[in-house]
């Protein structure tokens, strides 16, 4: 996927919604009259809480979409995912805050980077060696070789 295309744009505001990948496009991106203003870098961030909801939990936060129709009404019109823990996996509290603010509905709400380098989870880390390539290539690896997949057929 493209996760740095409105990053470029430092803070400014795009008036199109044509380039990146759709399953991880933030609401903002898919339904731009919702915000008159366009979209900014917290549409990164969605994609960054989309993607780190799958690696936590190894698969797509929603179910698989037949249509674009059937991506409008739930990433739009639906609420977002949450990160939660569960009997298979259990979380940080500031991690799961972490994820769950990135998928913020409201992007005038949702922080930018700047903010997000200053939570708690980060913080955490900022001292300490962590290997997160490892970690994916790991993740990834446990993952089903067809996973379920949010893609669609335009």
């Amino acid at each position: 996927c493209d996760f740095g295309i409105s990053g470029q744009l430092v803070d400014s505001i795009a008036k199109t919604r044509d380039a990146g990948c759709r399953p991880y496009m933030a609401p903002e991106r898919i339904d731009p009259s919702a915000s008159r203003q366009g979209y900014d870098v917290r549409s990164d961030v969605w994609s960054l809480g989309i993607t780190l909801y799958e690696l936590a939990t190894g698969r797509f936060p929603y179910p698989k979409w037949n249509s674009v129709f059937d991506q409008l009404t739930q990433v739009v019109k639906g609420d977002p995912p949450q990160l939660s823990n569960s009997e298979e996996r259990e979380f940080s509290p500031s991690f799961i805050n972490f994820v769950n603010l990135c998928l913020t509905k409201d992007e005038s709400k949702r922080p930018k980077y700047k903010e997000l380098l200053k939570h708690p989870f980060i913080l955490m880390y900022e001292e300490r060696t962590v290997e997160v390539a490892c970690y994916v290539c790991k993740i990834l690896d446990q993952m089903p070789a067809t996973p379920s997949s949010p893609m669609y057929v335009d």
